[in-house]
This record gives C-alpha cells, structure tokens and sequence, in this order.
C-alpha cells in the first residue's frame, strides 16, 4: 500500500540578508516527504539549520526559494484564506515552554486563544469542557486552568504548550525541539506523551531535535541535517544499523552506550574544528572540512544525492561509483 505524503519540501531555501554582501544560508537546499501518520526526525549540531527549517515550512519565515507542498497545496502561495485553514491544520510546538507562553495569561486563557482566533466553540462552557478535556490529555488537570505559567515546573509547561498546540485539532505538528530544555527525567515522559497522542489522535509529526538516541525512540525516519543540507536519510533502526555518512557516523559515536565494558573498548569519532560558518560555507562538499576520509573531490564538486539502498539516501562522493580512489575503496570496505 502506497503511503500518502502529507507534507512535501522541494528543494526549500532560506537565506537572511546579513549586510550589503553578506547572506547567511540558514537552509539551503533541502527535499523531504513526510508521510501522514509517521513522525520525521530532523536531526543536526546547533546551527545547521534545522529549526529554521522547521519555521519556514509552518510559514513563520518566507522562503527564499523551493516549494512547500502540505494536502496539495504550496504553503508560501496560499491566499489569506487558505493560509487561516491552513493554520488549523498545521502547529507548532517551542523549544522553550516558558518563553513561549504568555507570562501574563492562565493557562485556560493561553489554550482558548487559537479558538477564539478561529472561531471554535463559541458557547463559553462548551470551550471551558474542552480545555479541560486537553489538559487531561496531556498529563495535567482541570485545576491547573486558573494558574500563570511561572507556578509549573518546566515539563508541566511544555505540557501546556503541547496542549496549545492540540486546541485546534490539528493534523501535522512541528515539535521544534521539544524536550531539549527540560531536566533528563522529564523528557522522556513528553516523548512517550507525544507518542500516545499520536496514536490517540492520528497526529502526523516533524520532530527536530540534536539528540539522536532520544530520536530514535518516537522516530519512523530520520533525516541527518549539516550546514542547511540534509546529508543522510532513512528509516530510524537503518541508520542506527548501517549510517553512511561520516558525519551520522560521528554522531552516533557519541551516543553514550549503557555497558561499561563496550563503551570503554569502542571507538569514538572525533569531529576536528568548529562548524563552519554559514555566511562562508565550504565548496563542494559542506562537511569536508571536517571529514576525516576527505578526498580532492569533495573540494570541487558537490556531492550527488542519491538512493545507495532501499529508501536510503546519502550525499556523499565515497558513494559515487564514478570516483574512483584506492582510498575511497578502503574506506567503503570498513563501512560496509
């Protein structure tokens, strides 16, 4: 059975003007599907891009160029009223629950806001029931309704937000990092909240986040994302089998593992140097500069996008049976 794409990024750029010459290529060039009912991990070192991605899909930042194609229709060419629709069925989760919700407002305020905006549930008492209802479902209670964001802990406010983002009952939800602000203990538990409310609800999810080894426990697919490109994709336990590029590789590295005695013999993989700057990206290959197995190629031509096996896609010149280097050989031989 053919899965049906809910959500689909053509060649999607972002670049900000930083001067009279200077442009900050935030994305630059990036293509996904994102099929109804899975949950598409977006993955990648701060500043790669990946939550400006995330904003110039959901329409907060205009693109540069590409298209943006979500139920058939280009999200950057809809008229004022598609675009009010359009928000009904596509939210947004922050990364930071407390900067995201309005200090001054109750909880109950903050959720019947995007209803009152869109006109659902005019009757007063049927919309206090369904507040109540959506605290409920995200691990809260009706008595929380009366209270200010700053008497929550930081988990219990991401709970708030996720609410928020349920209001309209949407059926795609951007959760920009969602649990990168919130203690250890508690991310977990909003992970495997996001999980019941999407089986719950058929919810649809992009979940971008730098954590690989929490990605991998709510992610169908992952896409590995580096200096505005996306370099791998594939289905969540592949990549975790068999990563392809150096850079998936070396992040996976540093996935601590709970065995003292594996994680004491294995090998990490040290990146060298900073990640480079997107005002100034590196030719050819962005990742080369950092690349340990980094060959004449990298430097001159960009890599080719392409399938290397079933529905796993990599950039990179180590697969491109058209260069051909003794080293690149012994490389591949490791790798595979």
């Amino acid at each position: 059975m053919e899965k049906e794409v809910l959500l689909r990024v053509k060649d999607l750029k972002k670049h900000f003007n930083m001067g009279k010459k200077e442009i900050l290529k935030a994305v630059d060039g990036i293509s996904l599907d994102i099929y109804k009912g899975e949950t598409f991990g977006l993955v990648g070192e701060s500043g790669c891009g990946k939550s400006t991605a995330g904003r110039t899909m959901i329409g907060l930042y205009d693109r540069t160029d590409g298209e943006v194609i979500f139920n058939g229709k280009d999200v950057h060419t809809m008229s004022e009223k598609e675009r009010f629709q359009f928000h009904k069925q596509m939210q947004m989760i922050f990364q930071d629950p407390y900067a995201s919700l309005n200090p001054r407002s109750t909880v109950k305020e903050i959720i019947s806001e995007p209803m009152e905006v869109h006109g659902l549930y005019p009757d007063r008492k049927e919309r206090l029931e369904r507040i109540y209802q959506l605290l409920e479902d995200v691990g809260l209670n009706r008595d929380h309704a009366n209270r200010y964001p700053h008497e929550f802990s930081g988990g219990q406010r991401q709970r708030i937000g996720i609410a928020r983002a349920l209001a309209l009952d949407p059926d795609f939800i951007i959760a920009d990092e969602p649990i990168s602000a919130l203690d250890v203990s508690v991310q977990a538990q909003v992970v495997n909240l996001l999980k019941r409310l999407q089986k719950e609800k058929g919810l649809t999810y992009l979940f971008i986040a730098h954590d690989l080894s929490m990605v991998k426990q709510i992610s169908n697919r992952i896409g590995v994302m580096y200096l505005g490109h996306i370099v791998e994709l594939t289905a969540s336990n592949q990549l975790y089998k068999k990563p392809l590029h150096p850079y998936t590789q070396a992040l996976l590295s540093a996935i601590p593992i709970p065995d003292p005695d594996i994680e004491d013999k294995r090998e990490r993989i040290i990146l060298e140097g900073e990640l480079p700057s997107p005002l100034d990206p590196p030719s050819g290959c962005v990742f080369r500069t950092r690349c340990q197995h980094a060959m004449e190629v990298c430097a001159k031509e960009k890599p080719v996008w392409q399938e290397i096996d079933t529905d796993h896609f990599v950039a990179c010149h180590l697969y491109n049976d058209q260069v051909g280097n003794n080293e690149k050989k012994d490389i591949l031989v490791n790798i595979r």
